[in-house]
């Protein structure tokens, strides 16, 4: 017989990324027509020269680069972020307060694992992060899903309603993957002041924020004094500076908190990558002109996607921002069965509602998410001519 497996990820799903990289095989893309991947929200660019040059450097000069580190990070990157984050909230963070993790994924399964265990609930909105969702199943958490409404945003009256006394955290991403919705300030405040009320701990995911439409900080959490009782910050280097193969992401959260995830980092991975961990402190000190750059041009191609989508026939935009929209679109086959068939079809490949919803909900049956990042407005035009193609 063979040996046994862990129920929980038995009965976890399969990486969404990696089953649609699947419908490609066998699959011929003619030259006049190569696939469109819009499937995942990952840059597929290199870093900017100067931030390779940089880690050159570092690989060839610095000793200390290819050994162990501190488990919460380098001093001088927590330091920074501190710093900078403190300028950009208009708030108060301690160095002590900032952890390094190998990605935001890892920062979000260390910070869960000192907050729920088998048997506890996670608020998590729909359409939700896949990832957030596989980590929950695995580690025996419940889900608890909260249907959102206009524009993709969650209501903090619907949540109140399904918090019980085994729910541990609510978690919101924002700008949202996958759905791009933008969370006005006032909205995460009155989240914020939610979990407050019932001592439970409120996650907000900003791996997206470098590429938020609006100007200044997105919310003032972290103007309340008390803030690291109850607000859990995760961040991610991975798109600001195209260092997704690195895996540097961010937690800020209390002392407290931060002693726990050092428990669960040291187990899983003993340090953080040190190369991706200078690239990161090099970024931040010397890229900010050219990430508002890099801003300027996801924002404009968002607006060409927001145009694009408007222009079909029987699509609905029901959420556009920072890398995503997240449409209702107008063919009978269940979206399942209309994103694999948009392969052969159009040479498209995107990712199906159902992906990012409970099984139980027929809405993720008509949605679809669209990654545009790495398409450019030419790129954008040709999707929108296959997508429109489609009907004729």
């Amino acid at each position: 017989m063979p040996s046994p497996l862990n129920p929980n990820l038995a009965a976890t799903f399969a990486p969404p990324v990696m089953e649609a990289r699947r419908w490609l095989d066998g699959v011929q893309f003619p030259p006049e027509r190569p696939l469109i991947n819009v499937s995942q929200a990952a840059p597929v660019d290199p870093p900017p020269e100067a931030l390779r040059q940089a880690i050159a450097e570092a690989a060839l000069n610095d000793p200390q680069a290819h050994l162990y580190g501190p488990v919460l990070g380098l001093p001088a990157l927590r330091a920074e972020i501190a710093q900078q984050w403190s300028a950009d909230y208009g708030g108060r963070i301690r160095d002590s307060q900032v952890a390094i993790t190998q990605g935001c994924n890892q920062a979000f399964c260390a910070v869960l694992a000192t907050l729920a265990g088998p048997g506890d609930a996670v608020i998590l909105p729909t359409p939700w992060y896949f990832n957030h969702k596989m980590w929950l199943d695995m580690a025996g958490v419940r889900t608890v899903p909260l249907s959102t409404g206009a524009g993709l945003l969650p209501d903090p009256e619907a949540a109140e309603a399904l918090i019980s006394p085994a729910t541990r955290a609510i978690v919101l991403v924002s700008p949202n993957n996958p759905g791009g919705a933008e969370y006005p300030a006032d909205l995460v405040r009155a989240f914020y002041d939610l979990a407050q009320r019932h001592k439970i701990a409120l996650i907000v995911d900003e791996t997206y924020r470098d590429f938020d439409a609006r100007e200044g900080a997105p919310h003032d959490l972290f103007t309340d004094p008390d803030w690291a009782d109850t607000f859990i910050h995760l961040y991610s280097f991975s798109k600001a500076y195209r260092l997704t193969g690195h895996r540097v992401g961010a937690i800020v959260a209390s002392e407290t908190r931060l002693a726990e995830v050092e428990k669960f980092l040291d187990t899983v991975a003993i340090c953080p990558g040190q190369l991706g961990q200078i690239a990161a402190l090099w970024g931040m000190r010397n890229l900010r002109q050219w990430v508002a750059g890099e801003r300027a041009e996801i924002l404009a191609r968002r607006a060409a996607m927001v145009a694009g989508l408007g222009a079909l026939e029987g699509w609905e935009t029901l959420g556009c921002g920072a890398y995503f929209a997240y449409v209702a679109h107008p063919d009978p086959r269940p979206s399942p069965d209309f994103a694999r068939a948009l392969v052969r079809e159009a040479g498209v490949l995107l990712l199906p509602g159902t992906m990012f919803m409970p099984k139980d909900d027929p809405a993720g049956q008509r949605q679809l998410r669209i990654a545009f990042a790495n398409i450019d407005a030419g790129g954008i035009a040709e999707l929108m001519q296959r997508l429109a193609g489609l009907a004729r």
